[in-house]
């Protein structure tokens, strides 16, 4: 059965950027480097990714049933590959149609503070920014994580993006990588 992710982003300088990663690095659980080189395909209300985890040697296929920006609550599906497999993933589907794809290359460490996971990252699209994510079974216990990662948010001084602040910057990534 599938997680729910209720996960919510926050860009930031490179000051908070630093803020939050010592303070995380003094406070929160330290899950190490996570670096990732993702491939996205933007389908219709589905997000479709293959990653390769550079810090970890491994590589997975994930299948988010909601676009970027609707809403915190995701349901996702996630197949671990082989790391030689990532390229031939890639390849497959191009040839089913797949052909809108956006490569990124993340420099990322993971956190657990007070129950909620950290991504604090650098890409080239992104720059500078953060993702707060807690895993659900069911939707009964989605208000709960908002609230939970909203207060800790507030706590830390990190200013949420709105679903509609995510849908624009998306938007701007995919029409700057269809034009180079």
């Amino acid at each position: 059965m599938a997680k729910i992710e209720v996960e919510y982003r926050s860009i930031c300088s490179e000051e908070d950027y630093n803020r939050i990663m010592n303070f995380l690095l003094e406070n929160g659980e330290d899950l190490g480097e996570d670096d990732k080189d993702s491939s996205f395909y933007i389908l219709d209300k589905k997000l479709l990714k293959v990653v390769k985890n550079i810090s970890k040697n491994s590589a997975k296929i994930s299948l988010k049933l909601q676009e970027v920006g609707d809403g915190s609550g995701q349901e996702e599906f996630e197949y671990e590959i082989p790391i030689e497999s990532v390229e031939t993933a890639k390849e497959v589907f191009k040839h089913l149609g797949f052909t809108e794809r956006i490569d990124s290359y993340q420099k990322r460490h993971n956190f657990i503070y007070k129950g909620i996971e950290f991504a604090v990252k650098y890409s080239k699209d992104w720059s500078y920014h953060i993702e707060m994510e807690i895993l659900i079974d069911s939707e009964d216990e989605r208000a709960e994580a908002e609230r939970k990662i909203e207060d800790v948010a507030k706590e830390l001084g990190i200013k949420l993006m709105t679903d509609e602040e995510q849908k624009k910057l998306v938007e701007e990534i995919r029409s700057k990588n269809s034009s180079s």
